[in-house]
C-alpha cells in the first residue's frame, strides 16, 4: 500500500510539473500520432513532433533498419527512412520523459503498373439470375408458378432437381419435361448468402402450348470500364473500384467467371448538377480476349490478364501508397476520353482516410485538369477505377461521382484492392520475402 501511495504523489507531482513547464498541451497532441505506422523499404515518412524540443529514439539503431533526422527546413518534424525489412519500435520524449512509442513495420518494395486503358467486362453468372416475374395466359387465368412459388427478384437458381444449371439454355429442358410428366421442379437457389430449395409447377401457355415457369432469368452481363493496375510478377489485375451490379435487380453479380476485351470510347455525355456523365464505348471487333475475371466485388472487378497491357505513358511498375501516407492536395488520374488513347489529367486529393481495415469511399477527389473539365464535366460513369498517381505512387482508383458535383467523387485507397486481387503485400514466406499469392 505505502508504494502505491508513493507512486501515486511521484506521479501527482510529475503532473504539477510538466503543467508548469507548459508540457501537457504538447503531450496530448502526441495522442493523434499514430501508435502503428507501416513503411515501405526505401521510403522516407516525415511525421509532426508536436514539439521543437522532442527526441525521438530507435529500439533498433544498430540494425540500421531505420535512419531517423530532423527535417531542416522545419524543425518540429523528423523523417524515418526504412533501411531494410524489420519491425522498429521508436520512443519519443519531451524533457528525456517518454510520452509516446510508436510501432514501425517496413515491408518490402512493392510496385504495380498502372491502367488507365478503357476495357470492356463480360460477366458470367452463378447459375441463373432471378431478374423479374411475368404472367402466363393459362386456360384457367393467368398465373406466375415462380412468383407463387415464393422465388424473388435477386435469387440465383443453381440447381434444378438436384442438377446444375449455369445459362438460360439449361432450364428449358427441365421444364419441358416437367411440364410433360406432370411432376414438379425443386429449384435450388442463392438469396443474400443463404441456400434454400422451392417447389415450382410449371404451366401451359395458351398462346403456343409451351410449359413456363413465369420468370424473367439472366446468365451474363456487359459492361464498360476502366483498368486500374496491373501486377506484373503474378499477372493479376483490379479493375472499376467498385462492384458491378444487375441493371434490374441493383443487386451484385455473383461471378462463375468472366472476361475482359478491349474497348474504344466513342463519345462523352458530359455531367451536370444532378445528372452524372458517362462514357459511351463500344468493344473493339475481333478483339481477343485480353484476361479473366474471378471475382466481382465491392472493390472492383480481379483476374489475371493473358499478357502485358501498355498505356503508352507510365508503362513502368510504381511504389504504392497505403492509406496513411496519402495526402490531401495534387495528384493525376489515367483516364480515356476518346478512342483508346490513355492521357494524364489533373486532380486534387480533397480528403484522404488512413483506414486501418478494408473500405470503401477512402479517398474525396476533384478534378481540376481544364481539358478533362472541358470534355467531360468532371467524373463520369466509365471513368470508374482510373488509377490515382500521387508522388510518383499509385494510390487508388476513382469509383463514384457526386450527384450534386459532378466535380467531385469517391476513390477507393489501392491497398484494398490488391487485398481483393488475392495480392498480400503484408505477408512474408519463410526466407523473409515478400509473397504475392
Amino acid at each position: 500500500m505505502k508504494r502505491v501511495k508513493i507512486r501515486q504523489l511521484v506521479g501527482i507531482l510529475l503532473l504539477g510539473f510538466l503543467i508548469s513547464l507548459g508540457f501537457i498541451k504538447p503531450i496530448q497532441d502526441y495522442l493523434s500520432i499514430p501508435t502503428d505506422i507501416t513503411v515501405f523499404q526505401g521510403e522516407r515518412l516525415t511525421i509532426d513532433q508536436k514539439h521543437p524540443n522532442a527526441t525521438v529514439h530507435s529500439s533498433n539503431a544498430e540494425e540500421s533498419i531505420l535512419s531517423i533526422g530532423s527535417i531542416e527546413d522545419n524543425p518540429q518534424s523528423f523523417s524515418i527512412k526504412a533501411n531494410q525489412d524489420g519491425q522498429d519500435e521508436l520512443t519519443m520524449q519531451v524533457a528525456n520523459l517518454p510520452v509516446k512509442k510508436m510501432n514501425v513495420k517496413v515491408l518490402p518494395e512493392f510496385k504495380v503498373i498502372p491502367g488507365g486503358q478503357n476495357i470492356g467486362v463480360r460477366l458470367n453468372t452463378v447459375g441463373v439470375l432471378v431478374v423479374g416475374h411475368h404472367l402466363v395466359g393459362t386456360s384457367q387465368g393467368d398465373v406466375s408458378p415462380g412468383e407463387k412459388a415464393g422465388i424473388k427478384v435477386g435469387d440465383i437458381i443453381t440447381k434444378i432437381n438436384g442438377e446444375a444449371v449455369q445459362k438460360l439454355s439449361d432450364v428449358g429442358p427441365f421444364v419441358k419435361k416437367s411440364g410433360q410428366v406432370d411432376r414438379p421442379l425443386t429449384l435450388t437457389i442463392i438469396r443474400d448468402k443463404q441456400t434454400m430449395e422451392k417447389t415450382l409447377m410449371p404451366v401451359k401457355d395458351k398462346s403456343d402450348a409451351k410449359f413456363r415457369i413465369g420468370l424473367y432469368i439472366r446468365d451474363s452481363a456487359a459492361g464498360v470500364g476502366t483498368m486500374t493496375f496491373y501486377h506484373p510478377e503474378t499477372g493479376k489485375y483490379g479493375a472499376l473500384g467498385h462492384v458491378i451490379s444487375d441493371m434490374d435487380t441493383r443487386k451484385p453479380i455473383k461471378v462463375n467467371d468472366g472476361q475482359i476485351i478491349g474497348s474504344t470510347v466513342t463519345s462523352i455525355e458530359k455531367g451536370v448538377h444532378g445528372r452524372p456523365g458517362e462514357k459511351l464505348a463500344r468493344f473493339k471487333e475481333g478483339e481477343k480476349v485480353l484476361g479473366s475475371i474471378f471475382k466481382n466485388s465491392q472493390y472492383g472487378i480481379f483476374g489475371k490478364l493473358n499478357g502485358p497491357m501498355k498505356n503508352g505513358i507510365m508503362d513502368r511498375p510504381l511504389p504504392i501508397k497505403l492509406s496513411h501516407e496519402v495526402t490531401e492536395g495534387p495528384a493525376e488520374i489515367l483516364t480515356v476520353v476518346k478512342g483508346e488513347e490513355v492521357k494524364k489529367y489533373d486532380v486534387e486529393i480533397v480528403s484522404s482516410v488512413p483506414q486501418k481495415f478494408p473500405a470503401t469511399k477512402g479517398l474525396v477527389v476533384k478534378i481540376t485538369d481544364p481539358e478533362l473539365l472541358k470534355a467531360t464535366g468532371g467524373i463520369v460513369q466509365g471513368m470508374s477505377g482510373s488509377p490515382i498517381i500521387q508522388d510518383g505512387k499509385v494510390i487508388g482508383a476513382v469509383t463514384h461521382v457526386f450527384v450534386n458535383d459532378p466535380t467531385s467523387g469517391y476513390g477507393v485507397h489501392i491497398e484494398w484492392m490488391l487485398s481483393e486481387a488475392g495480392i498480400n503485400i503484408y505477408e512474408r514466406n519463410r526466407n523473409g520475402d515478400k509473397v504475392a499469392s
